[in-house]
C-alpha cells in the first residue's frame, strides 16, 4: 500500500503565495500521475493541477497562470506552489497519484487526507 501526506497549508492574505507538498510512502513500484484537487465548502472537489511521469502538466483555467506543479521523482514528491492567491482558493487541498502498487504490484488510485488553505480578503 502506499500513502500519501500533505503538508503546506494554512492561512495566507490574498495576493499571497504557498507552497504544498506531497509525500508519497510505502510500497511504491511506479508513479504515473500526480494531481491536486480541491474542495471548496458546499462545492464539488475539481481538479487544480495534474503532472504526469514525464513531466507534463495541465491545470485549471481559475489557476493557471497563479500555481505551478511540479515533481521530485527521486522523492516520490509533487510540490504546488501557488501564487497571488486569492479568497476563492480557499480549499482544502488533496493531492493523487496513481501507478503500480503493492506486492504484487497493483494499479491504483490513492488519496491524502487533504491539507487546508485559507486566503483572507
Amino acid at each position: 500500500q502506499v500513502q500519501l501526506v500533505e503538508s503546506g497549508g494554512g492561512l495566507v492574505q490574498a495576493g499571497g503565495s504557498l507552497r504544498l507538498s506531497c509525500a508519497a510512502s510505502g510500497s511504491i513500484f511506479s508513479i504515473n500521475v500526480m494531481a491536486w484537487y480541491r474542495q471548496a465548502p458546499g462545492k464539488q472537489r475539481e481538479l487544480v493541477a495534474r503532472i504526469s511521469s514525464g513531466g507534463s502538466t495541465n491545470y485549471a483555467d481559475s489557476v493557471k497562470g497563479r500555481f505551478t506543479i511540479s515533481r521530485d521523482n527521486a522523492k516520490n514528491t509533487v510540490y504546488l506552489t501557488m501564487n497571488n492567491l486569492k479568497p476563492e482558493d480557499t480549499a482544502v487541498y488533496y493531492c493523487n497519484a496513481d501507478g503500480f502498487f503493492g506486492e504484487p504490484h497493483r494499479y491504483l488510485e490513492v488519496w491524502g487526507q487533504g491539507t487546508l488553505v485559507t486566503v483572507s480578503p
